[in-house]
């Protein structure tokens, strides 16, 4: 009977132990004293490089608009990871290559973004799967050379 309990209470410290949250940090977050080092209209890219690394993203549509990326998340079990801390530090340079603004983002300023549900038409046609199978007949050689 002892030994039930025993074996009782290990398991549920075993299980106890699976749900010890594991926190995860993603991405590049500049040290903020080198970011208070950057001067805006003296500073260049390379500056900005040398001080903080290369950036996590440049913008897709102005590559003037560099972006230093990073979250932290805490995931407990088998649970969706929860967000602790989110911050996008948005550095942009004007058309001489100086650093003419900065601006930090935190998780407060995120958006949730809902996928549009439609399906992406693509062309040709759609093939059963006897279909598929009797046009792979005579496509397969038997690895012998010509």
């Amino acid at each position: 009977m002892r030994r039930a309990g025993l074996v009782m209470l290990s398991l549920g410290a075993l299980l106890l132990g699976g749900c010890e949250a594991v926190y995860d940090t993603r991405g590049n977050q500049p040290d903020p004293d080198s970011v208070l080092q950057i001067q805006p209209g003296v500073d260049d890219r390379r500056q900005v490089a040398e001080l903080l690394g290369s950036p996590s993203s440049v913008g897709t549509f102005n590559a003037k608009i560099w972006y230093y990326i990073s979250k932290r998340t805490k995931t407990i079990s088998f649970f969706d990871p929860e967000i602790l801390d989110q911050e996008v530090l948005q550095i942009t340079f004007d058309n001489a290559g100086l650093v003419s603004d900065m601006r930090i983002y935190g998780l407060e300023n995120a958006r949730t973004i809902t996928p549009d549900p439609n399906i992406t038409p693509t062309s040709g046609k759609e093939l059963t799967i006897v279909q598929q199978l009797m046009g792979n007949i005579g496509r397969f050689s038997s690895g012998k050379g010509p």
